[in-house]
């Protein structure tokens, strides 16, 4: 195909798509990131396309709310650590899962699971997840925020210290080089904390662009965390200071091998919370 050829290709993938990613690109048309990223560049240049993390989007899409920006950002990663999730996820089980992007990614791509318990604080997760396959969604109530409709304040809070789940799923804005885990909200701070005190494994998925900076708030440390899902291994420092307070990191297809056995599956089931 020839270059031109394959831009206008790229155009009519971005209308349809909304938002594409390189390594979807260049998979799609057999070619290297190399050659797509030589592709897009007049594109961009001309203003037809805008170049984000890790991807295109159309340039209207900056007139789009904050949250469906991010939604868009970092997109590869936050898919791959969806499906890893997915991968660890078994159906009959119960979880907490907030609203922050990559959380919704994640009710993304446990729509084929069946018969899961669902704590949320998100319209979006609950939307994408109370439908399907015998799903059980409990949402929390209060304050919505206009950004990305999920319910915050301390009825949330007090509603979360009803559950007892096998997960709790949360995000974070960064992870710096000492471990701690950061976020901007302090809305979304007390949310993952209450989360935790009510599961049974304390998940953080979070992407490997959030590591090594830092945010407004230190929301806990790593020893508050049992499994890091991410896209792609932290670096060796931070790899380090991790494995010494016991956080399991799950990156590429580890996933995979981390999913319960059918046995313990079964087990999970027939003890329904």
């Amino acid at each position: 195909m020839f270059s031109t050829q394959r831009q206008a290709e790229i155009l009519r993938l971005a209308r349809e798509q909304r938002t594409c990613t390189i390594t979807d690109l260049a998979a799609r048309f057999e070619v290297s990131d190399e050659t797509i990223r030589r592709n897009i560049k007049p594109l961009i240049a001309q203003g037809l396309l805008l170049k984000v993390h890790g991807g295109i989007m159309l340039p209207e899409r900056l007139d789009e709310p904050p949250f469906q920006r991010r939604m868009a950002a970092s997109l590869a990663g936050k898919r791959a650590i969806a499906a890893r999730v997915g991968e660890l996820v078994r159906d009959g089980d119960s979880l907490i899962l907030e609203g922050g992007t990559t959380c919704v990614h994640i009710a993304r791509a446990l729509a084929a699971h069946a018969r899961l318990t669902v704590v949320t604080n998100s319209i979006e997760v609950a939307r994408l997840l109370a439908p399907r396959n015998g799903n059980r969604v409990f949402i929390a109530g209060g304050e919505l925020r206009a950004d990305d409709c999920a319910a915050v304040g301390d009825s949330v809070l007090a509603f979360l210290r009803q559950f007892h789940v096998r997960y709790a799923l949360v995000s974070v804005t960064a992870i710096d080089m000492e471990g701690r885990f950061m976020d901007t909200l302090a809305a979304d701070v007390a949310f993952s904390l209450a989360a935790f005190a009510q599961a049974e494994r304390r998940v953080v998925a979070a992407d490997h662009a959030k590591f090594g900076h830092s945010a407004l708030l230190h929301a806990f440390g790593a020893d508050a965390v049992d499994l890091l899902i991410t896209d792609e291994a932290p670096a060796p420092t931070l790899a380090r200071v991790l494995a010494a307070s016991g956080v399991e990191v799950l990156a590429g297809a580890e996933a995979a091998a981390a999913a319960p056995s059918g046995g313990e599956d079964k087990e999970r089931q027939d003890g329904a919370r």
